[in-house]
């Protein structure tokens, strides 16, 4: 989980990113920025999958007989 709280709400706003949000108003450094959140937020997603899956493949390596 996140702790935003010891975010201001104004920083928690401006990062906040919204599936299907009208991007035709930011420019091109915002969207590099977007993207550049975005592709953190997956590295950590995978980061997770992979221990998560270390964890299940250990498990059912311990329950195979």
């Amino acid at each position: 989980m996140f702790h935003d709280d010891d975010m201001p709400a104004s920083a928690r706003a401006k990062n906040a990113i919204i599936p299907g949000e009208d991007l035709s108003a930011l420019s091109l450094e915002d969207l590099a920025e977007r993207r550049a959140l975005l592709e953190a937020e997956l590295r950590r997603i995978d980061d997770i999958t992979d221990k998560k899956q270390a964890g299940r493949s250990a498990a059912d390596a311990v329950f195979k007989f």
